[in-house]
């Protein structure tokens, strides 16, 4: 029972919590429409920060960079080298040279006019989805793009690509995107191929048949990639490639 009354009693001389007010949810917040903006905004940020992978991966020239740089490393032979870090981060700083006039464009034309507090976030946005969407209509092949406007619209025509919404110019520069890269892993693999092919004739016409061609041509490979400065003409290819 003692203990009781004195717990009751350090209950009751215990400070109350004072609860935190969340000032746009406070009826004085309400009424500062700058608080709800503000908060509005920086939800709206940390949704884009969510989303950049994939409009990382899908609007920019990623796409067709790792996909070229795998299949080199599958055509070589080599499983493991370069390891997917070093292939995915070369393809992400090779995107970041390749989207520099494009990021510059977007930084002096919405960023940093909104920044300045110049332009408002409505106004900033339509700018930088103009800048992403004349780099991917330079790389989209027509029939791409025509086979999903085609879908989306129920089979009208554009007349001019301006009528052609971003979320359908997006999936058609992917396809454009992933037809390239297999046209150019083809190329890739044919001089190793023909590789294979001189060291497996070789092995059969000595009688060694038990020895895997594909250990012996291996350092063939990679003799003849290094001799031919593989790497500065792949990265040559991929940097020309948008240059087209």
């Amino acid at each position: 029972m003692l203990f009781t009354c004195i717990g009751n009693e350090s209950v009751a001389q215990s400070p109350l919590i004072e609860i935190p007010r969340i000032p746009f949810l406070s009826q004085d917040g309400l009424e500062d429409r700058g608080g709800v903006a503000s908060s509005l905004e920086i939800l709206f940020f940390l949704t884009v920060l969510t989303l950049a992978p994939a409009i990382v991966l899908l609007t920019t020239s990623f796409t067709r960079m790792v996909i070229v740089l795998g299949f080199l490393r599958q055509a070589i032979g080599l499983q493991q080298i370069p390891a997917n870090q070093i292939i995915v981060g070369l393809s992400l700083f090779m995107t970041v040279f390749l989207m520099r006039p494009v990021g510059t464009q977007i930084y002096q034309e919405a960023l940093r006019p909104y920044m300045d507090e110049t332009i408002s976030a409505q106004e900033a946005f339509p700018i930088v989805v103009s800048s992403m969407r004349s780099f991917m209509l330079r790389h989209t092949r027509k029939k791409d793009l025509a086979l999903f406007h085609h879908i989306a619209t129920g089979g009208q025509a554009a007349e001019t690509v301006d009528e052609v919404g971003t979320l359908t110019l997006i999936p058609a520069f992917v396809i454009s995107e992933l037809s390239t890269a297999f046209q150019m892993a083809f190329l890739i693999y044919l001089p190793f191929l023909v590789v294979d092919l001189v060291i497996a004739s070789v092995l059969m016409s000595m009688g060694m048949l038990l020895l895997p061609p594909v250990l012996i041509s291996l350092p063939f490979k990679i003799l003849l990639f290094v001799a031919v400065d593989g790497w500065n003409m792949i990265v040559t290819s991929l940097l020309q490639s948008f240059s087209m």
